[in-house]
């Protein structure tokens, strides 16, 4: 089989030859609608509502990201949906889907409601797959944080959104999370869980910790436990209230051209974008699709790309390390037999440097996803040449 690469186009434009070579129709007014016929000519704008939408065989669905996991977990309960090489953790469908509704049950009963935003702050650990489905079924906006923030950075993006929780471990690396919002609310230390004020962040009441028990916060464990049958009727209730285009997600820009900026998203943007990728890849026919994950949740391509994918096409993550390691990534992809790696170019060129490359056996990998930085064409031919790669989409 000839190698293929796949290139993501911005618009869909004409199928055939022939239909380039049609002679349009005279523009009728009366077609003014919300949709944008993409097979006429441009014609002046004359929308009335928020939504548009170009004519494609799929239409876009009107689901929540709950919904959408939902209809997974019923297709395959037993299926493995995430495992986390480095930390041991392997969850199926059904075993996600319960811790799930517990940490959203949990949310609700440390105070949080529809509406709120919680800041998960962390590299990739299972936690924060976690709670991008909890705070999704509780109707709480995630906000998705720069693991690599500093003290300065974090508190400006948690202002300017006016969170109200965060989540993160004590520590990664040289980041030390809990002592940077130690200097952010000076009084954490001696306030109760849940009861936090600070000048500098005046909306944030609650600290959840991942992995220890600290002054003034709340230990996950215990918020996992803290759901009462009130609590899980609350949240059943709530679910007949949460709309698709309701805001469930702010992820940053980079702030390369200024201050990061807030983007909202809605569980319509964030559901279709992760189903046309899944169905432009082929994961809606695929069989056992095994997608390697190494670039960072906090990001779109791998909290959309990734979980949501997972979500909606039923999909395994693997993710190999809790932080970027080129090595951690082909030890994955033997062991856990990856059909599919996502990355940037740098994270490819990385894991095609790597001294001992040839020792491991990737022929199980098909294909691959390239994104968030112009691809150069040596890197792609090398990844599909020397990585057995048949296939690969460059976004």
């Amino acid at each position: 089989m000839s190698s293929q690469i796949l290139l993501r186009a911005t618009a869909q434009f004409c199928k055939t030859a022939k239909s380039l070579q049609r002679t349009w129709p005279p523009f009728i007014s009366a077609q003014q609608s919300c949709a944008i016929h993409i097979d006429n000519p441009p014609s002046i704008p004359s929308l009335t509502t928020s939504y548009a939408h170009g004519i494609s065989d799929h239409a876009l669905l009107s689901k929540t990201v709950d919904q959408c996991l939902q209809a997974s977990v019923e297709r395959y309960p037993d299926r493995e949906a995430l495992v986390f090489v480095q930390d041991g953790i392997r969850k199926t469908f059904a075993q996600f889907y319960q811790e799930v509704e517990q940490a959203a049950a949990g949310l609700l009963a440390v105070g949080l409601k529809k509406g709120d935003r919680l800041g998960i702050w962390g590299p990739n650990i299972y936690e924060w797959v976690l709670m991008q489905f909890a705070t999704a079924k509780a109707g709480i906006i995630l906000v998705s944080v720069n693991p690599a923030y500093q003290l300065q950075e974090v508190e400006f993006a948690l202002r300017k959104v006016q969170c109200n929780a965060v989540v993160c471990p004590t520590q990664f690396k040289t980041q030390n999370y809990c002592e940077m919002l130690r200097q952010l609310c000076p009084g954490m230390d001696a306030a109760s869980p849940g009861g936090i004020k600070s000048s500098k962040l005046p909306d944030l009441h609650t600290v959840i910790v991942i992995d220890s028990q600290q002054p003034g916060t709340f230990h996950l464990k215990d918020v996992m436990q803290a759901g009462t049958s009130q609590h899980h009727q609350q949240l059943q209730d709530l679910q007949k209230k949460l709309m698709f285009d309701d805001p469930i997600n702010i992820q940053f820009t980079s702030g390369t051209t200024g201050r990061p900026k807030g983007a909202t998203l809605s569980h319509h943007n964030i559901v279709n974008n992760a189903y046309f990728i899944g169905m432009r890849v082929g994961y809606d026919w695929r069989k056992n699709v095994r997608v390697c994950l190494p670039v960072p949740m906090y990001h779109c391509f791998g909290s959309v790309g990734g979980g949501m994918v997972m979500a909606l096409h039923g999909i395994t993550l693997v993710y190999p390390s809790a932080g970027y390691d080129g090595h951690a990534n082909l030890v994955a992809m033997q062991k856990e037999k990856c059909t599919f790696v996502y990355g940037t170019p740098t994270m490819f060129v990385d894991m095609l440097g790597q001294r001992d490359l040839a020792q491991f056996d990737l022929s199980s990998v098909e294909g691959g996803i390239m994104a968030g930085s112009p691809c150069p064409p040596e890197v792609i031919m090398k990844a599909i040449n020397v990585m057995g790669m048949k296939e690969l989409l460059v976004s």
